[in-house]
């Protein structure tokens, strides 16, 4: 029996059902800004008409609604996916852009990147009128997101020594150290001159001769290779992602973490309180979280003693009242100096080198190459702050933070990788890297918009 083809009037109107998500995402989410952001990317009135900048966006961003991974894997759904096809405006029989002329555009015309910074934020200001955030409390992580580059395309590269990610800020700290240095000695130590070495641990690197500006990451219990690493901050109201910087992934977590906040804190909501896990714990966040007036609730990093010497840092008894160490043979250790690295700022307790001269404990205090013959100790310049702050870490609201960061950072992520292609990018390159972690945020934020609307 032959198939009975039935006529039927239709219009694409009618196929789409009336709750549907595009239908209320379409209702909440108003692109005219993209038009205005693009406006000077397009010469009027020669050649073919370009695709319309709007039906871009919405093109990309339907991918990471759907967590569709490839441009041309978006174009073969839109095709056959009538909802997709109202979306983008395209009626039932309309041709759909084809993926390479998708491509070709983001490739062409790289100002075309701040459209998708700008649409991230247009998602979080829109988030901030509706009531879904309050800046209350703040939490942030970062993720591995796979780069587009083998193993096999590695090689060394010598690493230049620079200086660290917080140098100018240790710089002000070091000064305000060295007057209080001078009040509390009665010296005061000449002015730094020349430049401080970074900690050089690590001379060389591994990078691919395919994504240069992608990281070789390796931490323990993650998986080995070329990543960048997505740093997100997210509000524990409803899950609203305010800020996210991508690096490397060979980047450390603290190092965008000061400028990451202060930008969210000034441009987005202001923050009262964050939240973050170990990798985050280090002396300069507490301070000048501080002094930004935004409570810190860290889980504290377990701390390191690489110390040669026997008697370790708690064979030490630190008396507050007199700021005096007294070691194991009763004798004191008083601040002498201010000592500065690459990566921070530090008061150095030294003992007295008669008493340790005649020390019965000499061997097990001195290691064997210690010139200096007698014993230092270092404690962070910022070690006030961090005490304030890691004295309360078994109150109640301090351990409901850190339960937040967790189930909140560590949930978006999953979320994230499951549906909204954080997984791996496919493009080269830390802007195109970046691109797609923003899409993939706004994604999410706008999925957890609709849903508490609803």
């Amino acid at each position: 029996m032959g198939m009975q083809l039935k006529l039927h009037m239709v219009t694409i109107e009618d196929l789409v059902p009336e709750g549907h998500f595009l239908r209320k995402l379409e209702a909440t989410l108003d692109l005219s800004f993209v038009q205005e952001e693009t406006a000077s990317l397009y010469s009027r009135g020669n050649g073919r008409p370009p695709i319309n900048p709007v039906m871009l966006v919405k093109y990309l961003l339907v991918g990471y609604l759907y967590g569709i991974p490839s441009e041309r894997q978006i174009e073969q759904r839109i095709q056959t996916d009538v909802a997709l096809r109202w979306y983008l405006g395209l009626d039932l029989f309309d041709r759909v852009p084809g993926h390479s002329t998708i491509s070709q555009l983001r490739k062409r015309k790289p100002s075309f990147r701040k459209v998708f910074r700008r649409l991230f934020e247009e998602v979080v200001r829109e988030c901030i009128e509706k009531v879904l955030v309050s800046g209350r409390l703040a939490a942030t992580d970062s993720t591995h997101v796979k780069a587009n580059a083998s193993r096999a395309s590695e090689y060394l590269v010598e690493m230049r020594s620079e200086p660290g990610a917080y140098w100018e800020r240790l710089d002000s700290y070091e000064e305000e150290g060295l007057q209080e240095l001078e009040k509390r000695t009665g010296h005061r130590r000449k002015k730094r001159t020349k430049q401080i070495k970074r900690d050089s641990r690590r001379s060389h690197k591994q990078v691919s001769r395919t994504d240069p500006e992608a990281g070789h990451m390796k931490r323990p219990g993650k998986p080995e290779g070329q990543y960048y690493l997505s740093h997100q901050t997210l509000d524990t109201d409803h899950g609203v992602i305010l800020g996210v910087t991508v690096t490397p992934g060979d980047v450390h977590d603290s190092v965008p973490y000061l400028d990451h906040l202060e930008q969210i804190h000034r441009d987005v909501p202001p923050i009262q309180a964050v939240t973050a896990d170990a990798a985050y714990d280090f002396p300069l966040a507490h301070r000048v979280l501080e002094e930004q007036g935004i409570s810190f609730y860290v889980r504290p990093q377990p701390s390191a003693d690489r110390t040669k010497a026997e008697f370790k840092r708690d064979a030490f008894s630190y008396d507050a009242e007199n700021d005096v160490y007294q070691c194991p043979n009763g004798k004191e250790l008083r601040v002498r100096g201010l000592y500065r690295s690459a990566s921070g700022v530090y008061w150095e307790y030294w003992a007295d080198r008669e008493d340790c001269r005649s020390c019965p404990f000499r061997e097990k205090c001195l290691s064997e190459n210690d010139q200096r013959g007698a014993r230092r100790l270092l404690d962070t310049y910022f070690r006030p702050t961090v005490r304030r702050h890691l004295t309360r870490q078994n109150e109640p609201d301090y351990l409901d933070a850190l339960r937040k960061r967790q189930v909140w950072c560590e949930g978006t992520f999953a979320a994230q990788k499951w549906g909204h292609n954080l997984t791996r990018v496919l493009r080269r390159g830390l802007e195109a890297a970046e691109d797609h972690c923003l899409l993939s945020a706004t994604a999410l934020n706008l999925k957890r918009m609709i849903r508490c609307m609803g």
